[in-house]
Formats: C-alpha cells, structure tokens, sequence
C-alpha cells in the first residue's frame, strides 16, 4: 500500500492512501486463479455425481427385475418390458429412467437375464455397475 503526502495551500500535509495498479491487479488475477481451479473441481465432481446416480439408478432396475420374476412366477428368459417392471405402483417407482448427465442412454435388455447379468446399461463411459455378481 502506498501513501501520498501532499502539501495544500495552507502548509498541512494531508495523506492519501491507496492501492497500486500492480497491487489490485495481482488481487484480482489471483481470484481469478482461484475461480479457476474451482470450476474444474465442480466439473470433475458432477462427472462422478452422474455415474453413481446412473450406477444407482441400474441397481434399482435390477432389483426391480429380480422382484418382477419373483412375484410374478417368472422365469430366466421370460420377455420383460420396461412398462412392465418400472412405473408408478411397480416394482420400481418412475425416477426419470435416464442416464443423468443426458448424453448417454439406458438400454433394457428384452428379456429376464441370468443371475450375474444386468438388465440395464448404459452407454456412458464406465457408467456401468463393475461387479454384478449376484445379481
């Protein structure tokens, strides 16, 4: 911070301080910086955001599935729909079955799939479940 005196009509020094240019643009690049480094947290964070939920949202629909062939006295191989398992009052409440980061799309297969096989995947990059063992 740099201070003035200057010198008035009456002989008494009056100070003027202040910021220097270099001062408050080395402030201000310096936010900027930060604000940066911010927006890159942000975008690689939603990126994980929406493959959990669309991870979530196949483990969900598997679930689904597996209730539908339960209940329903189905077997492995039957013909399933989408209508059929997910919906208001089935087996899997409608949670807007699509990929959340709305490029990739969610594919069911058309029948009941054996166990150790999802029902649904996604064609995002590493949005589908690793491990479905299990299932």
């Amino acid at each position: 911070m740099k201070t003035n005196y200057q010198v008035t009509a009456g002989l008494r020094q009056r100070s003027t301080k202040g910021f220097t240019l270099i001062e408050i643009t080395l402030v201000i690049s310096l936010l900027l910086g930060l604000i940066a480094v911010l927006f890159i947290g942000i975008t690689a964070y939603k990126a994980g955001s929406d493959k959990a939920k669309c991870q979530l949202i196949q483990v969900t629909c598997q679930k689904a599935v597996r209730s539908y062939q339960n209940l329903g006295s189905h077997n492995i191989g039957d013909a399933v729909t989408e209508a059929d398992v997910v919906g208001p009052g089935l087996y899997a409440a409608d949670p807007g079955i699509v990929c959340p980061d709305g490029v990739s799309v969610l594919s069911y297969a058309a029948t009941i799939p054996v166990e150790g096989t999802a029902w649904v995947t996604c064609t995002g990059p590493s949005h589908n479940v690793a491990n479905t063992a299990g299932w």
